[in-house]
């Protein structure tokens, strides 16, 4: 048996693995419609924004308009923003359910996001239920409704919804898409929502925890320095004993584009070492680990013998319908499928990139601040 023989059926035995024994990852489902619960819960709405004048018009009047049947208010934290971001907000029909405060001054040891969320906590008053969520996202009039009732009906202490990322222009077609599924294949969401399983994620652009779970764990206090908030919350909740639901939707999405290469780059790379817990070996482990999956394939089709050639076809062919799914999801044409290999090539070089910046100092950069002190 050659080398190469030998490396083809090593990635096609990982790709079976995968897709057998990875909690069906690559196949993205959005949960039915719960039942109505016996009760709702009071909630508020947590909103950081720094900088976020282009967006927050149309997420807030989204946030804002929600059929929701109990008690529901919006506290919108205004993270030192310098384009009148806060000023727009208050303009908006339905502000007697908004609050508008300014995020106190960065504690040392705190990520920016993270010291907003826990302002807003802080004038949540007595809402049961926290909804974290971003500047950017717009949510169906009926989105926080089923979040609640999934979490009441389920008896869950935090539901998450990985929302529809902007996917229009050609670098996001080719880059977003992966996004999730890489996401999904580290973190499978039957996994997160199964409680004998450590596995813990969430997604922060929408995300409902209990005001008691969260206290429970510390607040926002015990996760102060996390650059990857979601799944570190997720994370100690799940820790604390805490039952976790997870799922894609088309009912909340992102109107952030990403209309340049350099911006998704930016994007991956801003916390893509975090991913790995800041450790080189693991990063490097990974990274083999990537190239071996998603590269050895088109690698040997191209320049193997006729043995490898084959297993190098059916190895690529593989990949492509297990992404198949999730390029749909997104009502993409299969042709970005086939082209997982040169996906996964830029997302290996953005993720290296990141560890470059961590020990530049460079980490973490977001709306001009450097959150690399916080985090290392």
């Amino acid at each position: 048996m050659t080398v190469a023989v030998a490396l083809g059926l090593l990635s096609l035995a990982a790709w079976l693995v995968l897709l057998l024994m990875r909690g069906s990852f690559w196949w993205p489902r959005v949960p039915p419609v719960p039942r109505e619960p016996a009760r709702w819960p009071s909630v508020c709405a947590v909103l950081p924004a720094r900088d976020e004048a282009a967006v927050i018009e149309q997420s807030m009047s989204s946030l804002l308009r929600q059929d929701y049947p109990g008690a529901f208010t919006v506290v919108l934290v205004d993270d030192h923003s310098s384009d009148g971001t806060a000023a727009i907000a208050s303009r908006l029909p339905g502000k007697d359910r908004l609050r508008i405060v300014r995020a106190p001054p960065l504690p040392v040891g705190w990520t920016g996001k993270l010291s907003a969320m826990n302002r807003g906590v802080q004038e949540a008053g007595n809402a049961e239920l926290i909804l974290f969520t971003d500047a950017d996202i717009c949510h169906h009039p009926t989105n926080l409704r089923e979040m609640a009732a999934r979490l009441e009906r389920e008896n869950r202490d935090l539901v998450s919804l990985m929302v529809k990322l902007h996917c229009q222009s050609m670098f996001e077609r080719l880059l977003i898409p992966a996004f999730v599924f890489f996401f999904a294949m580290i973190y499978p969401f039957r996994w997160v929502r199964d409680s004998r399983r450590k596995t813990a994620a969430a997604a922060g652009g929408c995300l409902l925890i209990r005001r008691r779970a969260l206290e429970r764990i510390g607040g926002i206090a015990a996760i102060k320095g996390a650059l990857i908030d979601d799944c570190a919350l997720a994370r100690a909740v799940k820790a604390s004993g805490g039952r976790l639901r997870l799922d894609l939707t088309d009912a909340a999405a992102s109107i952030r584009p990403y209309p340049s290469f350099g911006s998704i780059w930016n994007m991956i790379a801003r916390s893509g070492f975090a991913q790995f817990r800041y450790s080189p070996s693991l990063l490097a482990v990974s990274m083999i680990g990537m190239v071996m999956i998603y590269l050895v394939p088109p690698l040997l089709l191209a320049a193997g013998a006729d043995a490898a050639r084959w297993l190098g076809a059916v190895g690529w062919g593989t990949m492509t319908l297990a992404y198949l799914p999730m390029v749909r999801f997104y009502r993409q044409s299969p042709f970005w499928a086939a082209l997982l290999p040169v996906t996964t090539l830029i997302y290996v070089g953005a993720t290296i990139a990141s560890a470059w910046r961590y020990y530049r100092g460079r980490g973490g950069s977001w709306k001009g601040r450097v959150e690399w002190r916080s985090v290392r």
